[in-house]
């Protein structure tokens, strides 16, 4: 049997685990304080705890199976949806900021064929992704003659002014920790952009917190030299694919694209 690229998921296993290990110990703790102690009330409390638990657990699950790679495969949805919105004739060179496991950056080593791309990633130990994985789902899927990875800060990329034709990141520019002002990071990446490259952006654009007044960004953007800059929010209320119950604060909310031309 063939190897299977192995993308992980945006509901980590290690998540679904500590969840349902966690019904079953408010299960037993619940039985045990009722036979043991006779202590009705309490036993009550803990089942209630037990049962939300399980609620959680099972939506967890759920969410798990439609984000997943060859099953509900809504993280594939995302990932050509970006690509469709980077006007692109794929010569040259790409960068895909905050990789992970290399799914997006599969995906456009096989939409550009011709491209040289460098992906790279903090791989923190908070992740479930390290370099060896990206550069194994590559081998695996047949891109990796053209594709480098190399470890990396997204506030502050290791590439000199107008290194790459096109740039690229997805749903990352949000968990850079090394940047305060989230906007900082989209400006770091377009730096490393040639002018008339082509930039695609998707991250939780439409979270006020985060990015504030996007309009007022864009205009910002252009003011500064971005020569096209489109911006779409609340994809998640737009997009076909992605259903209603991934749409909480706690999953998918305020999702956003940024996509032009330098």
């Amino acid at each position: 049997m063939n190897e299977k690229a192995n993308y992980g998921n945006w509901v980590p296993e290690k998540a679904l685990y500590t969840l349902f290990g966690a019904v079953i110990v408010l299960g037993v703790i619940a039985v045990a304080v009722q036979v043991a102690l006779s202590e009705m009330v309490i036993a009550i409390i803990v089942g209630v705890l037990c049962i939300l638990t399980l609620v959680m657990a099972i939506y967890m699950l759920i969410c798990h199976e439609t984000f997943a790679f060859g099953k509900g495969n809504m993280m594939a949805g995302v990932h050509e949806h970006l690509i469709k919105h980077l006007d692109w004739d794929g010569e040259g060179k790409l960068l895909d900021i905050g990789c992970g496991a290399a799914a997006l950056t599969v995906y456009c080593a096989k939409a550009f064929p011709k491209a040289q791309i460098t992906a790279m990633d903090h791989w923190g130990v908070e992740w479930n992704y390290a370099k060896e994985q990206c550069e194994k789902n590559a081998k695996i899927e047949g891109v990796a003659d053209h594709i480098a990875f190399q470890k990396g800060d997204a506030a502050k990329l290791d590439f000199p002014d107008e290194t790459f034709d096109a740039v690229v990141s997805n749903f990352v520019f949000h968990e850079v920790r090394t940047a305060k002002d989230k906007r900082d990071v989209v400006k770091e990446a377009l730096r490393v952009l040639k002018k008339g490259g082509v930039f695609s952006f998707q991250d939780m654009f439409s979270q006020k917190a985060l990015y504030g007044d996007m309009e007022e960004f864009v205009r910002i953007l252009k003011e500064e030299g971005i020569s096209e800059v489109h911006y779409i929010g609340n994809l998640e209320k737009k997009l076909d694919f992605i259903p209603g119950f991934v749409t909480t604060p706690w999953m998918i909310s305020g999702m956003g694209i940024i996509y032009g031309k330098k």
